[in-house]
């Protein structure tokens, strides 16, 4: 009986392993706010979704890193839902304080840019494989604003 048992896991996951799922990619991370405890950005987010039908999102997860260290982190819950075979722009903000940024100062400082690495995890529910989190990763650069953002 146990044999039977690992053989029908093994067919279920041979046959899962080469369904399509959907996929992710950073677009683009821009300046949005400036105000006097932080800097907000936005990163776009886009989704394709191989499915007929739209899929709910549970919630965006993200953190992003700099220097090493972790500068700002945050869940989005209930953000919408995929598109049915299509590719859906989902926007992440993310805040950073003014404080922490302080604290990058030798990397702020060669070149009025943050290096960052944003790792976002897009939770969302298919109907056959149940909970499934879609991995977004991306580097680059951000720059700082200057005294002309603020006027």
């Amino acid at each position: 009986m146990a044999s039977l048992l690992d053989k029908a896991k093994d067919f279920v996951a041979d046959n899962l392993a080469g369904v399509p799922k959907p996929e992710g990619s950073v677009t683009d991370v821009d300046l949005k706010d400036v105000n006097r405890d932080s800097v907000e950005y936005l990163a776009k987010v886009s989704v394709t979704n191989p499915y007929g039908h739209a899929i709910p999102i549970c919630e965006i997860n993200f953190t992003i890193h700099s220097g090493g260290r972790e500068i700002g982190k945050g869940k989005i819950p209930d953000p919408g839902s995929l598109k049915a075979k299509d590719m859906t722009v989902l926007d992440v903000p993310i805040v950073v304080p003014y404080s922490i940024l302080f604290n990058l100062a030798r990397d702020v400082g060669a070149d009025w840019d943050i290096d960052y690495l944003l790792e976002i995890g897009l939770s969302i529910d298919l109907p056959v494989l149940g909970d499934f989190t879609i991995p977004v990763t991306s580097k680059g650069e951000i720059k700082l604003p200057t005294f002309k953002d603020y006027f």
